[in-house]
């Protein structure tokens, strides 16, 4: 493999697959590389919802816009992708059910209250939506444009649709080393070497090896997430319900997803018991009938945290050639439009929210604490 690009992208998750989607629409000769199989590592463990409202709460000024403007490109993408590819991303319209057990959780659900999109529901009108939710609720946030997707199809369609449109996709092919020589890089894989004038790394939490190749301190931690799924035969729910960062949600297929529990620092990518438990026990409090349901599959993904919790997208500090998209934490479905259209519009040089630029860059650091 002896090759010139414009754009090299180390990455072939659902962020990687994206950008190389955006970029060969604009007609660029792009290369993306992947370790394993496209989509096989945390974007196939995600949920799938595009949950711009109930995961955003706590950022309504830049971090809210920006996944809102990647959950509004999901409803042409759907099938613009699905018209290039002959992927169906299983997209599923109904909403999201955020509860309160409690006046305390109820209080904690102002922020989001606060969109004119969004709006409360007391415990009967709930119960009328899904009637078999839990007896002990309060009642629940009903945010009816948080839709939801199927993650690997989603990325499947981006990575076909991206080929289609003249992208090369390299598939077991881990990147080893990037090496800059003149106006070009030089990207050593396990497969053979090419050059790019461009090197976007999209390589999720795997990404901090190239981060200090590359001579920055940035670092990103796993975060493990472990999900189930179960099969509704008589499609008892309608909607996504949502409480505690743990979420139940309706496949177009189905099937139900359970998920996620939260292990900090957990590289290890097998699903415990102990973690399926946890899952189990907690699925039974905010949807009981689901004892019934019968197990499908199990799996574990590691999802890649920043300090703050917010996706490093943007240049190298020192080097324009090198592009970082990556650290989406547990939005990398929900935010892969945006961080697209955002590495397209970077390295394109075309104008971008000056917010966003800033609340993504690189080289932004953790505060230091004073000490009083």
């Amino acid at each position: 493999m002896n090759q010139k690009f414009e754009v090299a992208i180390i990455g072939g998750g659902i962020i990687g697959c994206s950008i190389a989607y955006y970029l060969a629409k604009e007609k660029m000769n792009v290369a993306l590389f992947e370790g394993n199989q496209i989509g096989s590592k945390s974007t196939s463990a995600a949920g799938g919802m595009l949950g711009a409202h109930s995961e955003c709460d706590d950022d309504l000024e830049v971090f809210y816009p920006f996944a809102r403007s990647s959950q509004f490109a999901y409803s042409h993408l759907k099938e613009e992708l699905n018209y290039l590819s002959g992927f169906d991303m299983g997209f599923r319209k109904g909403g999201i059910l955020k509860l309160a057990y409690n006046e305390l959780e109820r209080n904690g659900l102002r922020a989001i209250l606060s969109q004119p999109t969004v709006k409360w529901l007391d415990k009967d009108s709930v119960r009328e939506m899904e009637p078999n939710v839990s007896t002990n609720l309060l009642g629940a946030v009903y945010i009816e444009e948080d839709i939801n997707v199927m993650p690997l199809a989603v990325c499947q369609a981006f990575a076909k649709s991206a080929q289609i449109l003249g992208a090369s996709l390299f598939e077991f092919s881990p990147v080893q080393d990037i090496r800059k020589k003149d106006n070009s890089f030089f990207i050593q894989t396990a497969t053979g070497s090419v050059e790019a004038k461009y090197v976007v790394v999209a390589n999720g939490v795997w990404s901090t090896h190239f981060f200090k190749q590359l001579g920055l301190d940035q670092q990103l931690t796993p975060v493990k997430g472990e999900c189930l799924s179960v099969i509704d035969e008589k499609a008892t729910l309608k909607h996504t319900i949502f409480h505690d960062h743990c979420y139940i949600v309706p496949r177009n297929n189905g099937t139900v997803v359970i998920g996620a529990t939260m292990i900090e620092n957990d590289w290890n990518e097998k699903v415990s018991l102990s973690g399926m438990e946890k899952l189990i026990v907690k699925a039974k409090t905010m949807l009981p009938t689901v004892a019934d349901m019968k197990m499908e599959s199990f799996w574990a993904g590691l999802r890649p945290q920043t300090f703050d919790q917010k996706p490093f997208i943007g240049h190298h500090p020192e080097e324009e050639g090198i592009l970082f998209a990556t650290g989406h934490y547990r939005n990398g479905i929900l935010l892969a439009p945006a961080t697209g259209q955002m590495i397209r519009d970077l390295i394109l040089k075309r104008q971008i929210k000056n917010e966003w630029v800033e609340a993504f860059k690189i080289d932004r650091h953790q505060p230091l604490l004073v000490r009083r």
